[in-house]
């Protein structure tokens, strides 16, 4: 106790000591002048996004902004540790203070960067313990502790310490990998001055990116040579490729799609077997189908390439349709065919008026003679898919039928002739209708 009490008496009365303190603050006033003024040169820093939809890197930067005064206070701290040292000056006080800015830094950015509250309570409970035995040279100490305690499997030793280090730094690299993930795909895709199906690439070639290096950083934790892995991955990798081939061919078959530009988000296609649905996502095994009643429909991205469909939207959002009707045969049909057209041109939906082609106007023509009437059809163009919330068929049959009746025009039903034969008779002859 004694000694202790000496050792604090002496360091409050040593010169190196104010030296030291004095070093601290300036670093700290330095860095609080420093990110004042990057905050004013760069204002994304202190300016907050109006709501959470704002790209994601400008939500990004403004949450870093936070992070400028800890940062640089931890960047000046440790040059002034450096300049102490090579003047063979004592820096003890500098060294707490680093890692107490450590500490600061990383406390900030949990704050900042980690949305969930039990997964940043976690971080905190364990980084911050583990980032002060860093930073005051304690960690090495705990961590030959712990190496004493361990398990001999084979030729496999297993130590406390290489668990918790598993654990600790193993969740910490795949919870970063899967943010870096997220937040670099947000990112690529809200470049709207690159084509979409550039961005989507880009997207998937940046999370393989990101799963592959998350990978080789894991191997590395739990200490597997990546080399003697390379061998065994080789003799794996064949029998892996018969088993994966369908995933790889899925996988292919996506950059396919978005590279020749037969598919987009937002397409209405319809398959070989019937299905159809507008495209929602193109993922990296499947695409999304969603139909008209909400349901989900996950495509393998190897059918749009083995196999016909139908892309209704491709190029053109206009879509051609026809309603049939019949008339009785003693219509006027030329009167009908205008009032008909006249008709179906006063739905909202249906592209009619002279700025467009008359080939893309609403026509009605004769189909057919029917044995009860004469059949008759209309076709029009909308621009957009004639299913779901756009019903214009069902309205057009209602439109058509109310234009009728108010014209004096009639919808015939079907009519049958019976004769009832009698050999000591004449044929009696009896219609129906």
């Amino acid at each position: 106790m004694e000694n202790l009490l000496d050792l604090i008496r002496e360091s409050l009365t040593s010169q190196h000591t104010y030296i030291q303190l004095t070093i601290i603050m300036a670093s700290f006033v330095l860095a609080l002048i420093t990110a004042n003024l990057v905050s004013s040169k760069f204002r994304v820093f202190i300016e907050k996004p109006e709501h959470e939809s704002a790209r994601p890197q400008q939500i990004f930067l403004h949450r870093i902004g936070h992070l400028n005064f800890p940062i640089f206070s931890l960047l000046f701290l440790k040059i002034s540790s450096e300049l102490i040292l090579t003047l063979d000056q004592e820096n003890w006080l500098i060294a707490i203070a680093i890692a107490i800015a450590l500490v600061f830094v990383y406390t900030s950015f949990v704050r900042e960067f980690v949305s969930s509250p039990l997964v940043a309570k976690v971080m905190l409970f364990i980084g911050v313990p583990l980032l002060l035995l860093q930073a005051l040279g304690g960690l090495p100490y705990i961590n030959g502790i712990l190496e004493t305690v361990s398990v001999n499997v084979g030729n496999i030793n297993v130590s406390l310490a290489g668990v918790l280090r598993v654990a600790v730094f193993g969740s910490f690299v795949f919870w970063l990998g899967r943010i870096s993930s997220n937040t670099g795909q947000a990112l690529i895709r809200n470049q709207e001055k690159i084509d979409f199906r550039t961005r989507e690439v880009a997207a998937k070639l940046f999370e393989i990116g990101i799963f592959v290096t998350v990978f080789l950083l894991l191997m590395q934790i739990m200490g597997i040579n990546l080399t003697a892995l390379a061998v065994f991955g080789g003799a794996v990798g064949v029998g892996l490729g018969f088993g994966l081939q369908t995933i790889a061919s899925n996988f292919i078959s996506g950059l396919i799609i978005l590279l020749d530009r037969s598919l987009s988000i937002g397409d209405f296609v319809e398959l070989e077997d019937g299905r159809s649905g507008f495209v929602t996502a193109l993922n990296m095994r499947s695409t999304t189908l969603e139909t008209f009643d909400g349901k989900d429909i996950m495509v393998p991205n190897e059918m749009f390439i083995a196999s016909t469909f139908v892309n209704w939207t491709h190029k053109n959002h206009k879509q051609r349709y026809r309603v049939d009707f019949s008339v009785a045969y003693e219509t006027d049909i030329r009167k009908l065919v205008e009032v008909i057209k006249e008709a179906v041109a006063t739905h909202p939906q249906v592209l009619s008026g002279g700025k467009y082609p008359i080939e893309e106007r609403p026509d009605c023509e004769i189909d057919s003679f029917g044995d009860s009437g004469v059949n008759m059809f209309v076709e029009f163009w909308i621009e957009a898919i004639d299913d779901g919330k756009n019903r214009v068929g069902g309205d057009l049959l209602l439109i058509i039928f109310e234009a009728m009746r108010e014209n004096g025009f009639s919808i015939p039903f079907p009519q049958r002739e019976i004769r009832i034969l009698d050999a000591e008779s004449k044929p009696a002859i009896k219609r129906t209708g």
